[in-house]
C-alpha cells in the first residue's frame, strides 16, 4: 500500500501540519478585526469553547455598510478576549449558511453562546457602546471599547488653505454632512483609505463637514454630499473624483496620481522605491568590468542627486547598495536580500517594514 512507503518522519510531519491547519483562528477580514468566517469555518469557531457574536451582512445593504465602523470598533475592542469571538458571515457568498440560521433581513446581529449552535437575536441598538454591553453580559466579559485613532485629517477653515493648498502634497478632500447617509456609508471605506497612506508624506486624506462650513464647500462647488475632490501638487484648484468608491478604486486612483504602490493593506508593492533611470544603471553596473564599475557608480551618484522628495532617499539607496557591492562582491545582494526577509517576518514597525520592503527591491534590480 502506498500509505506503508511513507516514513514515520514524514507521518509526523503531515499529522503535525495537520493539527496546525486545524487550530488556526478564524480568518480576519482586510483591514479590520472581525473574523470572516465562511460555510466551512463556521462550525470550528462557533459553538465551541468560545462564545460569538455574529454578524450576517450583504455588502451592497446601506444599513450594513452604516453598521461596519460601529462593529470594527467592536472587533478591535474584543480581540484579546480568549472567551469571546466576534465575527461575521457574508451573506451573498454563504446563503446556504444564512439561510441555516434564518436570516431574512441585513444586517442580523445573533449571538452564540460557548458551546451552543442555537443562536439568540441580538434586538438591541446598533452602535459599538449597545453591542459591547449585550456582549459583555451574554459573555461574562468585561471589555471597554477601544478608541480607534483615525487617520483621516479633519479640516476647518483655519486649516483647510494650509494643508490643502500646499504645493508638496496631493490631497484628496471628502465634503460630507453629518445626516447625510452616503457618507455615512462611506466613512469606513474612506478612514480605510486614509489608514493605507497614512505613511506616505506626500499624500493627505481629509475630510471637511460641509454642512457646517458652508461657505467654504459652495466656494469650491460643493452642491451634494459626499463630494469628492482630488487637489493635486500641480493643481490646487481641485478637480472632481469621480470614480469608484471601493477601497481598491481608492487605492488605484492615489497609486496612480501620486506615484504611490501601496496595496489595499497599506503595504508596499514590489515596485516601491524602484527608478527606472537607476534600474538601468544598476543592470549597466552588474554588467561592467571591475574598472568600469566605479565610473558607473559616479553616474549613479549624479543621478540619484537630480532626485527630490522621497524619490531622493529611494535614491541613496541605490547608490548605497552598489557601493557595498563594489566592497563585498555581488554575493551581497543574495545575502542581504535574505536578511532583510528574515526582518520582514518579526514583528517590526510599518516605517521600519517600509524601509525594509525598499530596499529589497532596489537590491532586486541588482540580481544578476
Amino acid at each position: 500500500m502506498a500509505i506503508s512507503q511513507i516514513s514515520r518522519g514524514t507521518l509526523a510531519i503531515l499529522l503535525l501540519l495537520a493539527a496546525a491547519f486545524a487550530a488556526a483562528p478564524a480568518a480576519l477580514a482586510d483591514g479590520d478585526d472581525v473574523a470572516a468566517l465562511t460555510e466551512s469555518t463556521f462550525e470550528k469557531e462557533v459553538g465551541q469553547d468560545r462564545g460569538a457574536l455574529v454578524e450576517f451582512y450583504a455588502p451592497w445593504c446601506g444599513h450594513c455598510k452604516k453598521l461596519a465602523p460601529e462593529y470594527e470598533r467592536l472587533g478591535a475592542s474584543f480581540k484579546k478576549a480568549k472567551s469571546v469571538l466576534i465575527a461575521k458571515v457574508d451573506c451573498d457568498e454563504h446563503k446556504s449558511l444564512c439561510s441555516k440560521y434564518g436570516v431574512s433581513g441585513y444586517p442580523t446581529i445573533q449571538w452564540f453562546p460557548k458551546g451552543s449552535l442555537e443562536p439568540k437575536k441580538y434586538e438591541g441598538q446598533r452602535t459599538a457602546e449597545a453591542l459591547a454591553e449585550f456582549v459583555n453580559t451574554e459573555g461574562g466579559t468585561n471589555v471597554k471599547l477601544a478608541t480607534i485613532p483615525s487617520s483621516v485629517v479633519v479640516l476647518t477653515p483655519e486649516t483647510f488653505d494650509s494643508i490643502v493648498l500646499d504645493e508638496a502634497k496631493d490631497v484628496l478632500v471628502e465634503f460630507y454632512a453629518p445626516w447625510c447617509g452616503h457618507c455615512k456609508s462611506l466613512a469606513p471605506t474612506y478612514e480605510k483609505v486614509a489608514s493605507v497612506f497614512k505613511l506616505d508624506e506626500g499624500v493627505v486624506i481629509a475630510n471637511l463637514d460641509a454642512d457646517k462650513y458652508r461657505d467654504l464647500a459652495e466656494k469650491y462647488g460643493v452642491t451634494g454630499f459626499p463630494t469628492l475632490k482630488f487637489f493635486p501638487k500641480g493643481n490646487k484648484a481641485g478637480e472632481d473624483y469621480d470614480g469608484g468608491r471601493d477601497l481598491g478604486d481608492f487605492v488605484k486612483f492615489i497609486n496612480e496620481k501620486s506615484g504611490t504602490s501601496r496595496d489595499i493593506k497599506g503595504q508596499l508593492t514590489s515596485e516601491a522605491g524602484r527608478i527606472a533611470s537607476l534600474d538601468v544603471l544598476a543592470k549597466e553596473f552588474l554588467g561592467a568590468s571591475s574598472d568600469k564599475r566605479k565610473e558607473v557608480l559616479s553616474s549613479m551618484e549624479d543621478e540619484a542627486a537630480k532626485l527630490s522628495g522621497p524619490a531622493a532617499r529611494h535614491g541613496k539607496v541605490y547608490v548605497t547598495i552598489t557601493k557595498k557591492i563594489l566592497e563585498k562582491g555581488n554575493e551581497y545582494t543574495k545575502k542581504e536580500t535574505e536578511r532583510l526577509e528574515r526582518m520582514l517576518e518579526k514583528s517590526i514597525s510599518p516605517s521600519k517594514a517600509d524601509e525594509f520592503i525598499i530596499k529589497k527591491n532596489v537590491l532586486s534590480t541588482f540580481s544578476s
